[in-house]
C-alpha cells in the first residue's frame, strides 16, 4: 500500500488501517474507495461540484446508461455518435457504464487506437457526465499493431476529466477490475455499487495439454476475481455497518447461469422449456443468437448467491441479444449492441436492435428499487439502413487533465 493511501486509511472513519492492508493485498486500496473520494468525509472545502463524490439526487434517485459494443476503429459509424448522443440527452444519466469491447482491430498505431477511444467518450466528456470502463475481448485487437494493451488504454481513459476507473488491483486476472460506491442523497455512507470486472478474452490453447475443441473458446472470471468481488463485498459491508450494500455487476462475456434461465433447464433446450422460463423467470427481451460463455462456469454466481448484494449481472458479447430476468433472486440480463459498425441482426433488419440500457435506482428507506429497460435506435429516428457510415475521427483533444 501506497504512503498516501495509508495516510488516507487513517484519515477515514469507519476504516482502519488492517483494512487497507488486506485490499492492499489484492492491491484494491483505492478499490473499495472506488472513485467516490474519502467515504466517509465531506468533499474539501471550496471542492467544486465536479470533484465530489458519486451520490444519489435530492429526490432519492440515480441513473445509470449502459452503452455495449461500441466496438469499432478510428473511423467509427457516424451513427454510434448519434445514439450515443441521443441516449445521454433524453435520459440525463449520472453515470456511464462502457462494458467492454469498446474498440476494436483496424486500428494502425497507437495515434489511431487513442482516436478510435476518444470518439466513444467524447459524448460523455462533452457532457460533463461520470463515466467508467470495462474490457471485453475485442479492446485488444490492435495491439500487435500499437503497442498499447489495456493497461495503457486505462492509463489513456484515466486522464480523461470525469472517467471513474481507478488503477488495476495486484494479483487480480485483466484490467480495470474495481467496485464503484455512490453515497445517498444525504449522508456520507454508501447505498450502492458497482462492480466492474474484465472478464478477458480468449482461452489459453491448451490446459495439461488439451485443447478446447468441441467447447467454447471465450475467455471467462478467474477465481481470484471472484475472491475480489467476495473479499471486497465483505470490506464493503464492514464499512457500512455491518449492512449489506446492493450492487449491481458488469461484465463482458456473459455468465452460463443466462443459458440455464432462458431455457430453466441445464440440458434440455425447447420452446416449451422456454415458455416454462418466461413464467418462472419473468423474462423479457429478445434471443437471437446462442450466449457464448466461457468454456468453464467461473462459480461467479454461486458466489454472488452466497454475498447476496449484487441485484442483476449484465453483460453485451452477444449483440442481438437484449433480454433480462430474474434468476433466482438476481436479474441476468445484455445490454444489447451499441456499435453500428459490428454485426447485427440478417439483412435489412441488421441495425434493429442498437441500443443501450437504463438503470433507473430509487432509494427507499434501507434499499435501493432498480428498474431497467432497453432504448433503441428506432426510438430516435437514427436510420437504420444496414450500410457502413464511417467518419473521420474526433480530434484528440489537448491538456488533458484527471477531474480528481
Amino acid at each position: 500500500m501506497s504512503e498516501h493511501d495509508q495516510q488516507h486509511a487513517e484519515d477515514t472513519p469507519g476504516w482502519d488501517r488492517r483494512d487497507f492492508v488486506r485490499m492492499g493485498g489484492l492491491g484494491t486500496a483505492a478499490l473499495a474507495l472506488g472513485a467516490t473520494g474519502a467515504l466517509a468525509g465531506a468533499a474539501p472545502a471550496g471542492a467544486a461540484e465536479a470533484d465530489r463524490p458519486l451520490r444519489f439526487k435530492a429526490d432519492g434517485t440515480f441513473k445509470i446508461v449502459q452503452f455495449n459494443d461500441t466496438q469499432d476503429d478510428e473511423r467509427i459509424d457516424r451513427r454510434t455518435i448519434e445514439l450515443m448522443n441521443e441516449v445521454l440527452d433524453a435520459e440525463q444519466p449520472d453515470l456511464v457504464v462502457h462494458n467492454g469491447d469498446n474498440i476494436t482491430g483496424g486500428c494502425a498505431n497507437a495515434t489511431e487506437m487513442k482516436q478510435a477511444m476518444n470518439n466513444i467518450v467524447q459524448p460523455m466528456e462533452s457532457r460533463e457526465i461520470p463515466w467508467v470502463i470495462t474490457y471485453g475481448n475485442h479492446d485488444e485487437d490492435s495491439t500487435p499493431q500499437t503497442g498499447m494493451d489495456e493497461e495503457d488504454m486505462l492509463e489513456f481513459y484515466r486522464a480523461y476529466p470525469y472517467n471513474q476507473n481507478q488503477p488495476s488491483p495486484d494479483g487480480v486476472t485483466g484490467s480495470g477490475n474495481m467496485n464503484l460506491l455512490i453515497r445517498g442523497a444525504r449522508g456520507q455512507q454508501p447505498v450502492f455499487g458497482l462492480f466492474l470486472l474484465d472478464s478477458g478474452r480468449y482461452a489459453p490453447d491448451t490446459i495439461a495439454g488439451q485443447d478446447f475443441a468441441g467447447y467454447p473458446d471465450w475467455d471467462w472470471l478467474r477465481m481470484n476475481q471472484v475472491h475480489w468481488y467476495t473479499e471486497t463485498s465483505e470490506l464493503v459491508e464492514k464499512r457500512a455497518g455491518g449492512k449489506k450494500v446492493p450492487a449491481l455487476m458488469f461484465i463482458h462475456i456473459p455468465l452460463w447461469e443466462y443459458r440455464f434461465m432462458w431455457f430453466a433447464s441445464v440440458d434440455s433446450r425447447t420452446d416449451a422449456d422456454h415458455a416454462r422460463a418466461v413464467a418462472k423467470h419473468g423474462i423479457v427481451g429478445e434471443r437471437n443468437e446462442t450466449e457464448c460463455p466461457g468454456p468453464f462456469n467461473s462459480g461467479m454466481f454461486s458466489a454472488i448467491l452466497d454475498r447476496g448484494d449484487v441485484r442483476g449481472v449484465f453483460c453485451g458479447h452477444d449483440h442481438v441479444n437484449t433480454y433480462v430476468g430474474n434468476y433466482y433472486g438476481v436479474m441476468l440480463g445484455y445490454a444489447g449492441n451499441t456499435g453500428f459498425g459490428t454485426y447485427g441482426l440478417s439483412g435489412a433488419e441488421r441495425n434493429r436492435l442498437r441500443g443501450a440500457r437504463v438503470f433507473n435506482l430509487t432509494q427507499q428507506d434501507d434499499d435501493v428499487d432498480i428498474e431497467t429497460h432497453m432504448v433503441f435506435a428506432g426510438d430516435y429516428g437514427i436510420d437504420l439502413t444496414a450500410n457502413d457510415q464511417s467518419v473521420d475521427p474526433l480530434p484528440l483533444p489537448e491538456g488533458r487533465r484527471r477531474r480528481k
